[in-house]
């Protein structure tokens, strides 16, 4: 693909290059490669899949799932996130000096830590096609003026693997803006976009569509100290832990909202 550009625009020759489409996406799940016109895809369908739970999504073998229905009167998510023991990136790095390198590891081995919530779907009746940008909402509260949150969008296999497709992370004091952080009340709800980057995945029929929240991703984002002061500065024993909460009812409609596309000609 580069060298057809570069032939084109530098060497003159006459390739196609021009009239190819201007988005070109590799489709997981069924391995395509597929051309077309506009990113997002014009035809995307916003889709909210809502947090539930009885308040124990900790770990993979708790009782939260996602679905497309809205959340009633159920009890939030709580977990202690802890700075010195924060949540391991799942990658090929296994020396703390070595760049940790992202692709579809099996986060099972995190998954079962009591400060990672697990949401995930029933098994799927159909093939289902995720391609676009994907955003978390999270209605959350923490006993901290400062800390982070992270999700991260998990293909879940029949055999049990888990394979990560994308993530993101917000650290709270940013939540309104970039320029102007505000730090938050303890124990006060608020409310948290977070960007998970995007992704093109068919979760094929018999998959389970998974989504894992914690406050921690490290090496890949640093931690958060809890303190709501300058991260930058502090030192090991500034470090303060946290209880951190995750609301989801009708009136805290935490969600993951999923580019879905549905075609006849896939």
């Amino acid at each position: 693909m580069h060298l057809r550009w570069y032939d084109h625009w530098l060497k003159g020759i006459d390739n196609g290059i021009e009239q190819a489409k201007p988005v070109q996406i590799f489709v997981m799940g069924t391995n395509i490669w597929r051309e077309e016109e506009a990113w997002p895809l014009p035809d995307t369908q916003y889709r909210s899949y809502y947090l539930h739970s009885q308040g124990h999504a900790n770990r993979e073998q708790g009782d939260g799932t996602l679905s497309t229905e809205l959340a009633g009167q159920e009890p939030e998510d709580v977990y202690h996130y802890d700075p010195r023991y924060p949540v391991p990136t799942v990658s090929e790095a296994t020396d703390p000096g070595e760049q940790s390198e992202m692709g579809p590891f099996d986060q099972r081995t995190i998954e079962t830590r009591e400060d990672v919530l697990c949401y995930t779907t029933p098994p799927l009746e159909h093939s289902t096609e995720v391609t676009g940008p994907l955003e978390l909402v999270l209605y959350v509260s923490s006993s901290a003026l400062d800390t982070d949150f992270t999700g991260k969008l998990v293909d879940v296999h029949p055999d049990g693997r888990a394979e990560i497709l994308s993530d993101g992370i917000l650290r709270a004091r940013y939540r309104q803006s970039l320029a102007e952080p505000v730090l938050m009340e303890p124990d006060q709800i608020c409310r948290l976009r977070i960007a998970l980057g995007a992704t093109s995945n068919v979760f094929l029929a018999r998959h389970r569509i998974r989504l894992d929240v914690s406050s921690s991703n490290f090496p890949r984002f640093n931690r958060n100290t809890n303190t709501g002061g300058n991260i930058a500065t502090e030192r090991a024993a500034d470090l303060k832990s946290s209880i951190n909460r995750v609301h989801h009812s009708h009136v805290y409609p935490s969600a993951l909202i999923l580019p879905i596309i549905e075609r006849t000609d896939k």
